[in-house]
């Protein structure tokens, strides 16, 4: 779904939602000049429309002991374009992404410790046509964000 096909008042109650998908029709109504009623079908409407794929909650990862942050390029002798359920299968990968260029898929890792992320990597070796991994480790992240409604 493109953002042209979105008004303002879509716009808004998707950055509205965006910093706190838990706030009652009410407060997102008069953030947005419309009644509650009117706000719930406009945010039913999103959803249908594939706008707002899903609510959720952001977990700071420290707090979870996931302290490492990677991302590996995941070099293969093969297409990869098929091997998405094989990632997935790794529950510390929470995005994994066919890119172009010298790597195949790019991966991004969180573990507890850099003996956990190499352990990751061994399971990335056992997926079928992997042929190499190139693991970049962050040391500290500036910012993370969704998408902005407003591009």
């Amino acid at each position: 779904m493109a953002l042209d096909h979105l008004d303002g008042i879509d716009r808004a109650l998707v950055a509205l939602l965006q910093e706190d998908a838990g706030q009652a029709y009410a407060a997102l109504g008069k953030a947005v000049g419309l009644s509650p009623g009117a706000t719930h079908d406009r945010v039913r409407k999103l959803r249908e429309r594939g706008v707002v794929r899903r609510t959720t909650v952001e977990v700071d990862p420290g707090a979870l002991g996931l302290g490492v942050l990677a991302f590996v390029m995941v070099e293969s002798s093969a297409w990869m374009g098929d091997s998405a359920p094989a990632f997935a299968a790794i529950p510390e990968i929470e995005e994994a992404h066919v890119i172009a260029g010298s790597a195949s898929v790019l991966v991004k890792v969180r573990t507890t410790t850099t003996e956990h992320l190499q352990d990751v990597l061994k399971r990335l070796y056992a997926i079928e046509g992997v042929s190499g991994t190139q693991a970049t480790v962050s040391l500290e992240t500036f910012f993370e964000r969704p998408p902005s409604p407003t591009l």
